[in-house]
């Protein structure tokens, strides 16, 4: 373990590995914070006494929370290392008054108290788990920043609009539908779309679905038979206008 310098004074940390260089950039990567010096034995301590700290004033707070019937739900508790203060994250559908909640958290534990509500996101970060990749939640990982993930990602990735396929444990749409959205768009540039009729030689086809991956498409012809055409054969087709029906003027009475 080391000691890194935060905002508000040194805090102890979990050196967990050494990071890779960055290949995708010719800037080197900076960190995030400043590595002060390890911990000495008695800081040791002093964290393993302070984690006992966190967990039984999370066991306080829930049972004023009870106490005052205040609808919210704790989610995590930290005290800063130099105990000059503790915050309290939790989550509430609705506005919710504190106030003597907090008298009483300042009354137990002799110091500042910070009530901050956070999101269902920013909740399951907290918490941590495993995604249905298997793998460690990216919230809870590596991710810093929450982007705005929209259904249209999903679509233009071919998946599956079935809310417990694209959701993640926090019940919103999974994170990791923005990392390959951009590729999947610049790799349909181009390419017909699907519905279009298409003239290849003296052949005509129907579009059917596009694989923007693999860079080809899949066809079918005037006898319904499937066909799959790569970039080199798409490229050379003619996409045909589909002429829109005339619409009939409604004749007016006089």
């Amino acid at each position: 373990m080391v000691m890194i310098k935060t905002d508000h004074g040194l805090e102890p940390a979990h050196l967990v590995d050494v990071a890779p260089p960055c290949m995708c950039s010719e800037r080197p990567r900076l960190a995030s914070f400043e590595v002060v010096r390890e911990l000495t034995e008695e800081e040791k301590d002093r964290y393993a006494h302070l984690v006992e700290q966190e967990k039984q004033a999370h066991a306080i707070c829930a049972t004023l929370i009870g106490k005052h019937e205040l609808e919210m739900r704790l989610v995590r508790v930290e005290k800063f290392f130099n105990g000059s203060k503790m915050i309290f994250y939790f989550t509430a559908d609705n506005r919710v008054d504190f106030r003597n909640l907090v008298k009483d958290l300042v009354q137990e534990f002799r110091t500042r108290v910070e009530m901050r509500q956070v999101g269902v996101r920013h909740e399951t970060k907290m918490l941590g788990g495993l995604g249905t990749c298997g793998r460690e939640l990216c919230c809870a990982s590596f991710i810093k920043k929450f982007d705005s993930v929209s259904i249209k990602m999903a679509k233009e990735q071919d998946l599956p609009l079935n809310p417990s396929k694209i959701s993640g444990l926090c019940n919103r749409l999974l994170c990791c539908l923005t990392y390959e959205y951009d590729t999947y768009r610049r790799q349909r540039k181009g390419m017909p779309k699907v519905g279009k009729k298409i003239k290849l030689g003296e052949e005509y086809f129907l579009v059917r679905r596009q694989n923007p991956l693999q860079e080809s498409i899949v066809v079918s012809n005037e006898k319904g038979e499937d066909a799959l055409l790569h970039k080199e054969q798409w490229q050379e087709c003619e996409t045909l206008k589909t002429e829109r029906p005339v619409r009939k003027e409604k004749k007016v009475k006089e």
